[in-house]
């Protein structure tokens, strides 16, 4: 089978592909993977095939500030300019990244059959849940439910208008009004991440976490046998960017205070004090974080799916410090799950009593471990892919 891979340049987008084309070699399969040039050198460099994802150049008219038109008004412009490298490669199926409409609207144009795959849990609208973003459990009883109606109805207005600007989109390209979809959607998270909803799509597999390291490279870790908390700064545009600074300084308090541990800043590319003198107990640097989680009692993290699903799926316990997007969804049900404390917005004396309970506090470990033992009851995605092309349920 040969596998054509979509995604953007982000690499909470890029990386669940670049691990979703490994699983596809391993597995006997021919994987193409389009996506911005950000990551190709990695990407060659693991011996994947990546080329370039073309339509990704901003236009005058895209308008960053509109979600709805940023996804759709761009996707039937880079389906268009992706159509003619799929006709060239001649897949026999395409996976498009949840944010990369384009690249499914492109396999639809060409008859070929496509796969959406949501690096994170299913994001969809639902009628058993609050509003994505809100960070709040179901209500429950009466009063929960009624809130939970309430808040849809007040969202519904800029679901309708994502759906007339996709149906939009579709209509300048010669496609139907309305949407088919995909043949499947590949919710790649842990269900430790995941919400039960009575609506759950009958197209949607959710198959587990697509985790990639970039990089070869193993950090140093700080000489010592205190615990070891890592500290990840979120790779979003919408992640909270003085993280690094104030984990530092949650962590000297710490020390100070009688719970010494030790800090490995591990980023793509390290901000805050990536030019000053670290202490003595601090490292920073780029380097494979499944390897350093071998060695942590704790993680400092955003919130982004990518490093939390990681760390749950490694046993270990998280602090998160949320920005915008879905992070804060991501850490309240991390939080409810047990395994972690948020921190919002980011303050020194905050994160450091987190810090200490989720270092001092059995139960957040536990929970932990429980995530991580949950972590492989899902089904397998390149079976899934498979079965789209057998037409197996």
């Amino acid at each position: 089978m040969r596998v054509v891979l979509i995604a953007g340049p982000d690499a909470g987008h890029a990386f669940p592909v670049m691990a979703l084309a490994e699983r596809f070699r391993s597995a006997g399969d021919e994987a193409v993977v389009l996506t911005g040039e950000r990551w190709w050198q990695a990407g060659r460099a693991a011996r994947l095939d990546v080329r370039p994802l073309p339509g990704l150049e901003p236009r005058p008219e895209d308008d960053d500030a509109d979600a709805g038109q940023r996804i759709h008004g761009r996707a039937a412009h880079m389906s268009t300019q992706v159509m003619p490298v799929l006709t060239d490669l001649a897949p026999d199926l395409v996976v498009a990244d949840v944010l990369t409409a384009g690249g499914g609207m492109a396999a639809e144009r060409c008859g070929i059959p496509w796969v959406e795959l949501s690096p994170h849990p299913l994001y969809r609208p639902s009628r058993s849940l609050p509003p994505l973003g809100s960070g709040l459990a179901p209500g429950s009883g009466v009063r929960g439910r009624m809130r939970d109606g309430v808040m849809r109805r007040l969202t519904a207005r800029s679901v309708r208008a994502g759906t007339a600007q996709r149906s939009a989109a579709r209509i300048s390209v010669g496609l139907p009004a309305l949407d088919p979809g995909p043949a499947r959607r590949l919710i790649a998270t842990i269900p430790a991440l995941e919400v039960p909803r009575a609506d759950w799509p009958s197209e949607a597999r959710l198959v587990g976490a697509l985790l990639w390291e970039p990089t070869d490279t193993v950090l140093d870790l700080p000489s010592g046998d205190e615990p070891l908390v890592v500290v990840a700064p979120s790779t979003a545009a919408t992640g909270e960017a003085s993280t690094v600074d104030v984990a530092l300084s949650a962590a000297a308090r710490s020390r100070a205070s009688g719970l010494p541990v030790r800090v490995a800043i591990s980023a793509l590319e390290v901000p805050g004090r990536q030019h000053d003198a670290l202490p003595s107990w601090a490292v920073a640097g780029s380097g494979r974080q499944d390897v350093l989680l071998r060695s942590a009692s704790a993680v400092v993290c955003g919130g982004g799916h990518g490093m939390l699903a990681k760390t749950l799926s490694s046993g270990v316990p998280a602090v998160t410090v949320p920005g915008g997007g879905d992070q804060w969804e991501l850490a309240n049900r991390a939080a409810r799950q047990g395994s972690s404390i948020p921190v919002s917005p980011p303050d020194v004396d905050a994160l450091a009593r987190a810090l200490a309970r989720v270092l001092r506090e059995p139960s957040f470990r536990r929970a932990a471990r429980r995530a991580a033992a949950g972590a492989d009851a899902v089904r397998d995605p390149v079976a899934v892919c498979r079965s789209v092309l057998a037409g197996r349920a």
